[in-house]
C-alpha cells in the first residue's frame, strides 16, 4: 500500500490560519510584527527564496523589508547593516540569506543578529536555548518538520528517530527536538557504519543530507514515517533515468523541462513507508510558515521582556534601543 502523504501545503496553511489570529489580536495592541530580509549578490535561488519570504509577510500583514547589496560587499559593511537593524524597534525578525560571498565572515555576520530577532534561529545563544530546552526561536526546517508530525499524528514518545545528516542548521536542531519530544535519536552522516542497516531500525527517519534519492526503499522499514528535508534539481539525464526508471510521469516532466525536482529519499521510498513527505510540497512551505511563525513569536517576547524591565514612563510596546 502507498505511504500516506504528508502535506506540508495544507500544514502551511493551518498555522497560517492560526498566525492570521494572532497577527490580529497584537494588532489590536498596536503591534505590526516586521521582518527584514537581506540578500547579498544575485544567487538565483536565493533571490527565489527572498521573494516568497516577503510575499508570504505581504500575505500575513505582517511588516518587510528588503535589503539587496552588492556581491562585492564586505564584512565590515554588512555588520553595519545588521546593527543598524538590531537597534530598529519595528524590526523584529532580521533574515540574512545563505550563502553569503566568499570574501564575507558568514559567521560573525550571524553572530551579530540580535538572539532577539534571530528568526532563522542560527545564533548561538538561541542554539543553547534549544539544548538546554528553554524558550527561544528555533531554526525554522526543523522547526516545520516536528509541526508535521505533530499535526499528522505521528507518535513522537518512545520511537525510534534516524537523522540522517549533521548540519547546524536541520540535522542536529532536528535531533534536538525529537529528543526533547522524548523520541530516541540517533544521528547519522557520511562516516556512519552500514547507514542503510542504521536506517532500516527507525519508526522514524529525517533525511537532511544534500544528495538525490540517497534513501533507497530497502533502507527502509515498512511502515515507518519519513521526512525528506532535501530538494535537489536533476538535470543530468542519465541521473534521471536511474533514478526515475520506474516512475514514467518523473521521466516525462525531465524531457518536457529539462529537470526535475528529488528529494534526499528515492521515490520508491513511497511504496514502503507508512507516510512521507512529498517533493516538492513537503517541508519546504513549512520552512516559510515557521519563519512567519517565528517573526510574530519574536514580536511578542520582545515586548514582554521590555515590558518587564522597562523604566517608569517608556511608552507601552516600545523597546528601548541597546545601551
Amino acid at each position: 500500500m502507498p505511504a500516506r502523504i504528508l502535506s506540508g501545503n495544507a500544514i502551511r496553511d493551518q498555522i497560517y490560519g492560526e498566525l492570521t489570529q494572532e497577527i490580529a489580536a497584537l494588532a489590536r495592541e498596536g503591534i505590526r510584527p516586521g521582518l527584514a530580509a537581506v540578500l547579498v549578490g544575485e544567487n538565483p535561488a536565493s533571490q527565489i527564496y527572498v521573494r516568497s519570504k516577503i510575499a508570504a509577510c505581504e500575505q500575513l500583514g505582517l511588516g518587510s523589508w528588503q535589503y539587496t547589496l552588492p556581491a562585492t560587499i564586505s564584512t565590515q559593511e554588512l555588520l553595519a547593516l545588521i546593527e543598524e537593524l538590531n537597534l530598529r524597534n519595528d524590526v523584529d525578525g532580521i533574515l540574512v540569506q545563505l550563502p553569503l560571498p566568499a570574501q564575507v565572515n558568514a559567521k560573525r555576520v550571524l553572530e551579530a543578529v540580535d538572539p532577539a530577532k534571530d528568526v532563522d534561529g542560527f545564533h548561538p545563544v538561541n542554539l543553547g536555548r534549544l539544548v538546554s530546552g528553554r524558550p527561544g526561536l528555533v531554526a525554522c526546517t526543523p522547526a516545520g518538520a516536528m509541526e508535521i508530525l505533530r499535526r499528522s499524528g505521528i507518535a513522537l514518545e518512545g520511537a525510534n528517530a534516524v537523522v540522517v545528516g549533521r548540519s547546524d542548521i536541520v540535522g542536529k536542531p532536528m535531533a534536538l527536538l525529537l529528543m526533547h519530544a522524548n523520541a530516541t535519536v540517533t544521528i547519522c552522516h557520511s562516516k556512519t557504519r552500514d547507514l542503510p542497516g542504521v536506517v532500516r531500525q527507525a519508526d522514524i527517519v529525517v533525511a537532511a543530507i544534500g544528495r538525490a534519492a540517497m534513501v533507497e526503499p530497502d533502507w527502509v522499514r515498512p511502515g515507518a514515517t519519513v521526512i525528506d528535508v532535501g530538494i535537489n534539481r536533476i538535470t543530468d539525464a542519465a541521473e534521471a533515468e536511474r533514478i526515475f526508471a520506474k516512475f514514467p510521469a518523473k521521466l516525462a516532466q525531465f524531457r518536457e523541462k529539462g529537470a526535475v525536482l528529488v528529494g534526499d529519499v528515492h521515490p520508491g521510498v513511497a511504496e514502503i513507508a507508512g507516510a512521507i513527505t512529498p517533493v516538492p510540497g513537503g517541508v519546504g512551505p513549512l520552512t516559510i510558515a515557521m519563519l512567519m511563525s517565528n517573526t510574530v513569536k519574536a514580536a511578542r517576547l520582545r515586548r514582554a521582556h521590555a515590558a518587564l524591565f522597562a523604566s517608569p514612563g517608556t511608552a507601552p510596546g516600545a523597546v528601548a534601543a541597546k545601551p
